[in-house]
């Protein structure tokens, strides 16, 4: 068979097995191609480019256009930012850069950290590049919107540490690849996660996420689960709006007694409504009714509130809290409130680490710029501590009255011999803590015992008495009279 026939004869199987078949592929990172196998395997706990793309489109639309999805973003953020955050770095010399870093016109963080931890719920991931100065160290924030990010490379030695974040291509068909800042020396990794970070040559940057697992490489917005419940509820009021426009429509009902059919044909011909404050004579025949829908209220108000109270039971927000006061007076309101703010101290603490990285990072870069080596972990310079003020106004009165309650109960039970000095201190800090007052057992008690030996001292001592200095003083004017 010649090379013709053979063309011919693969030609007409095609003919008669004509079928479209839908190209198939996958793209592999530089990083997963090297011939190693990810520790964790096959990672099935991330969602696939296009539902992680469509989770932030979701939520950005949410925030911006639905009420109630703004207030489960914006209300943890007011308790979080609302009274400020500062650093503050455990060695004093360290306050100035700092504090240099956190002014910086670039940084400007008491403008843009709000918005930045918005988006940190909202998408549920955060990445920000850095630039250094290499003579002073001096660190400014950059930021890439996550939906630039393409791949998180994680350590293959350990999945739940991120080590690289690669971005799309651009115009040009370039990706980014920055390496994930980690404050440490890089002998912290194996050797070959060490060559693989080496790969990502286009600068440093923090990576932060939220709502994920150890095994997630992305995080996840704090609106994916409750989305098609606060969309839900959203049209649920939009036909309430349109049923209550409804109810204030009414039609003219119109009774002819004794009318034949062909009476009434004629006669809805010939009918108009009357005009607003307008007049209608007619006899005893005919009979005019203005009639409305009827249609019961109280179904839809139980309705709307079972939307939204599943929404915010998630969110673990209080219904009091979104307008909807039910049956809550002071004392359960305050009770219900605890756990909402229990989840926002959590959040707190994320807030915190990320704060907290980005201070020692800013304070280790001060250090490379001016020493010699990389300094140690647990050097005391880089410590550095992110403070919040109280999420909420304490109600002092309860544990004043109960610090006095215990203050007599422990001075008579150490009266009595029953408890010592030590315990019965212990039980006053635990109540003291309440009231935001922190007390060392140990060295109040070697202050208080100190102070107490000096008041001996002074009693003890024998000196002339002010009532004496003045007698003496009018006798001897006497004396001179």
């Amino acid at each position: 068979m010649g090379v013709f026939e053979r063309v011919r004869s693969w030609l007409a199987v095609g003919e008669k097995e004509s079928r479209v078949v839908e190209a198939a592929g996958a793209t592999v990172d530089v990083d997963e191609g090297e011939g190693w196998r990810r520790l964790s395997g096959d990672n099935s706990r991330d969602l696939s480019p296009l539902s992680h793309s469509r989770m932030r489109e979701t939520a950005y639309f949410l925030w911006d256009s639905n009420l109630l999805a703004n207030r489960i973003i914006e209300l943890p953020l007011a308790y979080l930012l609302a009274e400020g955050v500062s650093l503050v770095a455990g060695d004093k010399a360290m306050q100035g850069v700092l504090d240099r870093f956190w002014s910086d016109p670039i940084n400007d963080l008491d403008a843009k950290l709000e918005k930045k931890l918005r988006e940190l719920s909202l998408f549920g991931e955060q990445c920000w590049p850095v630039a250094v100065n290499d003579l002073t160290g001096h660190v400014r924030l950059g930021y890439l919107d996550p939906g630039l990010i393409a791949t998180v490379v994680v350590d293959p030695d350990n999945p739940e540490q991120p080590i690289g974040i690669v971005t799309v291509k651009d115009k040009k068909s370039v990706a980014r690849r920055f390496r994930v800042i980690v404050n440490g020396d890089e002998s912290v990794f194996t050797k070959r996660t060490r060559e693989i970070r080496q790969t990502f040559g286009d600068g440093e940057c923090f990576y932060f996420k939220v709502n994920d697992l150890s095994t997630s490489r992305r995080g996840r917005s704090d609106l994916r689960a409750p989305a098609d419940w606060v969309d839900a509820y959203d049209q649920f009021l939009f036909g309430e709006a349109e049923r209550y426009n409804f109810l204030r429509a009414f039609v003219w009902d119109v009774t002819l007694n004794g009318a034949t059919p062909e009476q009434v044909t004629d006669k809805a011909k010939s009918i108009t409504a009357p005009r607003p404050g307008g007049v209608r004579v007619h006899n005893d025949s005919e009979i005019w009714k203005a009639l409305s829908p009827e249609l019961g209220a109280y179904e839809s108000s139980a309705a709307g509130r079972l939307f939204r109270n599943h929404v915010l039971g998630g969110a673990t927000i209080p219904e009091h809290w979104f307008g909807g006061g039910g049956d809550v007076n002071r004392a359960t309101g305050e009770s219900m409130g605890e756990p909402t703010l229990k989840v926002f101290t959590m959040r707190q603490r994320v807030v915190k680490h990320l704060l907290q990285t980005m201070g020692r990072y800013v304070i280790r870069r001060h250090l490379l710029a001016r020493e010699n080596g990389e300094p140690e972990f647990d050097d005391p310079r880089l410590t550095v501590s992110a403070v919040f003020p109280e999420m909420t106004a304490r109600d002092t009165t309860k544990y004043a009255a109960a610090l006095v309650q215990v203050v007599t109960a422990v001075n008579m039970a150490i009266d009595a011999g029953r408890l010592s000095e030590e315990t019965g201190l212990l039980l006053i800090a635990a109540v003291a803590a309440q009231l935001g007052v922190d007390i060392d057992p140990a060295v109040e008690l070697g202050n208080a015992r100190e102070a107490a030996r000096k008041r001996r001292e002074a009693d003890a001592f024998t000196g002339p008495a002010e009532d004496d200095l003045d007698g003496g003083d009018l006798d001897g004017g006497d004396a001179a009279q």
